[in-house]
């Protein structure tokens, strides 16, 4: 694997602040990553923010702690890669193959929307956290 021309990693709860903060680190991911397409930056960002809004919306703690969200972005040559702990939260059920939900429905988009916008997502259970990865290949290489 080759090694990412840019990284960025934060951790605080799983608030709309911490959603905000965000946006900061993407910005400062870009300023580094300059050879990342405009439209590969946009939507790898949509896809990061609706995961971490998924966990500040979803998640429940597991104890009395309140969750944290750890994120750790990387931009490649040509690869964005993100990585969302769900940290202290309770196991989850995430249905990656559900269809989108109806036009009229207030909810149930967010995860088809992730989907479209990135080339990979996995959501699984590691050593007791909820964890999201998402990859978006970029450039004039990508499938």
């Amino acid at each position: 694997m080759t090694e990412p021309t840019a990284r960025r990693r934060s951790r605080g709860p799983a608030t709309a602040a911490t959603v905000d903060a965000l946006h900061e680190d993407l910005e400062a991911l870009w300023a580094e990553a300059g050879h990342v397409p405009e439209a590969d930056r946009m939507a790898f960002a949509l896809a990061v923010v609706e995961a971490a809004g998924n966990a500040v919306v979803h998640a429940v703690p597991a104890a009395q702690d309140p969750v944290q969200l750890e994120v750790d972005l990387s931009a490649g040559p040509a690869r964005l890669e993100a990585v969302i702990w769900e940290i202290g939260a309770a196991p989850a059920r995430v249905d990656l193959s559900a269809a989108m939900a109806p036009a009229d429905s207030e909810s149930g988009r967010g995860l088809a929307l992730i989907q479209a916008l990135v080339s990979r997502v996995v959501f699984e259970r590691r050593d007791g956290t909820n964890v999201w990865e998402l990859c978006r290949e970029h450039g004039e290489d990508r499938p």
